[in-house]
């Protein structure tokens, strides 16, 4: 399958541009996110409006797709998704 590029924003001016296949786990694409910005993957999430990604869930699953933008949410803030 295709490589899809993410993008992930944590509000504070940092963006970072993830490639992933749409069958690995949010998980997995946390664990590239910390790799690019440094952050432990433990206190990153993934939130759009009032939804929280689920690790265990692929990318496909939650219909994530090429381009789509993320806000990375470490536990002690609340950040969303563009």
């Amino acid at each position: 399958m295709a490589l899809i590029e993410v993008i992930a924003n944590d509000r504070l001016g940092r963006k970072v541009r993830v490639k992933c296949s749409p069958d690995d786990t949010v998980g997995d694409l946390k664990k590239l996110i910390a790799a690019q910005t440094g952050t432990d993957h433990t206190k990153i999430q993934l939130k759009k409006w009032y939804t929280i990604y689920k690790d265990h869930i692929t990318l496909s699953d939650y219909e994530i797709n090429d381009g789509m933008s993320f806000g990375d949410v470490l536990k002690t803030a609340r950040l969303f998704i563009c």
